[in-house]
């Protein structure tokens, strides 16, 4: 299992656990919140969190530009990369282009002078590296696709309670508007965390496949990059490289 999304169901759990130990301490204690209160409380937690989910989006969609994570400028240099002399403006490139694919470029070009299978160790620890900062804003929105349901379980649960509460022998006014308040409680928690975890869900599944499209990208662009300077270069270090 990826540690990432490991990490995602762990504090989804936690959350369900955090939430069922305060109702089961709470209950015995002392009456319910009132009805509005326990409403605004739900909204506003979902709220928070809907705006922790749409920043993400917006930042994980800037970061993860296909033009900021591979610079067309550095694959351009990369092709007609011949020369000793090109291979320094290469690097030199990819100092201008701080980006995912240029630290992982620049570190296969700092380590030419190593054997081949020890210079592709090196840029498989960077990859990694790499590949955790790409994914760090994303995990977040599979937290939250796994918390806001659980939230809006909070509020169907307590709409039912008052619901549940609201229901005696006698029909009265008051007992009918408690009834319809529970009821209104109960569907509007689920719509409104349905309606964060829904939007939190996509742009996670896209993230994640465009993460996974762009490592392999980079992946195979490295590849052919160490397989034509190792072809075209020897030197005491590669002479066990064939």
């Amino acid at each position: 299992m990826n540690p990432l999304h490991g990490r995602a169901t762990f504090w989804a759990f936690a959350t369900l656990f955090l939430l069922g130990s305060f109702s089961a301490w709470a209950a015995p204690a002392a009456e319910p919140p009132p009805p509005s209160t326990m409403k605004s409380i739900i909204i506003g937690v979902l709220v928070i969190v809907s705006l922790v989910s749409l920043f993400l989006i917006a930042e994980r969609g800037v970061a993860l530009r296909q033009e900021t994570v591979l610079p067309p400028k550095l694959l351009e240099a990369q092709q007609i990369c011949r020369t000793q002399e090109e291979l320094f403006a290469l690097r030199a490139e990819c100092n201008r282009h701080p980006s995912p694919y240029g630290r992982l470029l620049g570190s296969c070009i700092d380590n030419l002078h190593l054997p081949r299978e020890e210079n592709i160790e090196q840029l498989q620890t960077r990859a990694r590296a790499e590949v955790v900062k790409l994914e760090r804003g994303v995990v977040v929105l599979e937290i939250v696709t796994g918390v806001a349901p659980l939230l809006g379980l909070v509020g169907t649960i307590f709409g039912l309670i008052t619901l549940f509460k609201g229901m005696g022998v006698e029909v009265n006014a008051e007992q009918i508007a408690r009834f319809s308040e529970g009821i209104y409680i109960a569907l509007y928690a689920t719509l409104l965390g349905l309606s964060v975890a829904i939007p939190s869900l996509v742009g996670w599944s896209y993230f994640n496949r465009k993460i996974e499209t762009m490592v392999v990208e980079m992946e195979s662009q490295c590849d052919t990059f160490l397989r034509g300077q190792y072809r075209h270069h020897s030197g005491g270090p590669r002479e066990g490289d064939e």
